[in-house]
């Protein structure tokens, strides 16, 4: 297929946002862009992730999220005191019903340089996987390897993408109770080819507050079309569900899961890689038969 490109100057659905508004919440949406472009500012300067030159492909789902990263990046970089370029980049997977046109109205609109990317994604995982398993992993991985391409294609050395503060702790405690791990989200991470760096500017935002942005923005949302979309049965929406269960009762918790991310005490962990020669005899990963199994 046929890319499209333009050289010019949830999920699918917004959920409800919380009606109390939250902490230090802003009272109109130019006092809630404010205070978001704020915070995207000091989470590109803590980290480092945009420097004077870059050219920064934005990925663009068609979900809040991106739309959301977009439109802050873009303000910011109007004011920046170093010059860099925004690329807004769509991966169309293939999916029936995909609307990939009202993103493209959406990026003319608002004068952004974009190249939409047609793909046969779908089509891919309809025959390599089996129809009850989960498609998410595979899909992920594709589609990462497209970006990496593209980004190539595009001139492009840094590629944003729309990750917030709730998919980082999502992703510590999924790693955590399905995999083993104790990692997450990095807000910075240089890609194996050498080539390339991925960001992530949104990770001092919570979802609740892109969703109210986005609602007052009347960002044009494009469902995925993906079969999994929705599933409540999938890991990161039963995290999803359980986070927003501990929340509840003892509200502070998610902020508190953000600032563990960033607070790593290593010598109190298990992993023999970080133990003083005094602590443990072999300074070498501890294999999965060497952790006791619950009697």
């Amino acid at each position: 297929m046929e890319p499209k490109s333009a050289l010019s100057p949830s999920r699918c659905q917004l959920m409800p946002a919380n009606p109390t508004g939250g902490r230090g919440d802003p009272g109109s949406p130019k006092e809630l862009a404010r205070a978001l472009t704020r915070r995207v500012g000091r989470a590109i300067q803590d980290y480092t992730m945009i420097e004077a030159g870059d050219r920064v492909m934005v990925a663009v789902s068609g979900g809040k999220d991106s739309y959301a990263l977009l439109d802050l990046l873009e303000q910011l970089r109007r004011r920046a005191p170093v010059r860099f370029e925004l690329v807004a980049a769509n991966v169309d997977q293939g999916y029936n019903g995909f609307r990939s046109d009202v993103i493209e109205e959406h990026l003319k609109a608002g004068g952004f340089r974009y190249h939409i990317e047609m793909t046969r994604i779908a089509h891919t995982i309809r025959t390599k996987m089996d129809p009850e398993d989960t498609h998410c992993s595979l899909c992920a991985r594709l589609r990462r390897g497209v970006l990496y391409r593209l980004a190539t294609e595009l001139g492009c050395n840094k590629i944003a993408l729309g990750h917030h503060a709730d998919d980082v702790i999502e992703t510590l405690l999924m790693l955590q109770l399905f995999n083993g791990q104790i990692k997450a989200m990095p807000p910075v991470l240089h890609a194996e080819n050498g080539l390339h760096t991925v960001i992530r500017p949104m990770v001092y935002l919570w979802e609740e507050e892109i969703i109210r942005y986005a609602k007052a923005m009347e960002f044009p949302i494009v469902c995925c079309c993906c079969p999994a979309c929705g599933d409540t049965s999938l890991q990161r929406q039963q995290i999803k569900s359980f986070l927003k269960r501990l929340e509840e009762g003892h509200p502070g918790i998610k902020h508190s899961l953000l600032k563990a991310t960033r607070n790593v005490q290593l010598p109190f962990l298990m992993d023999p890689r970080y133990l003083t020669s005094s602590q443990a005899s072999k300074p070498a990963p501890a294999s999965d038969e060497r952790v006791a199994e619950p009697v």
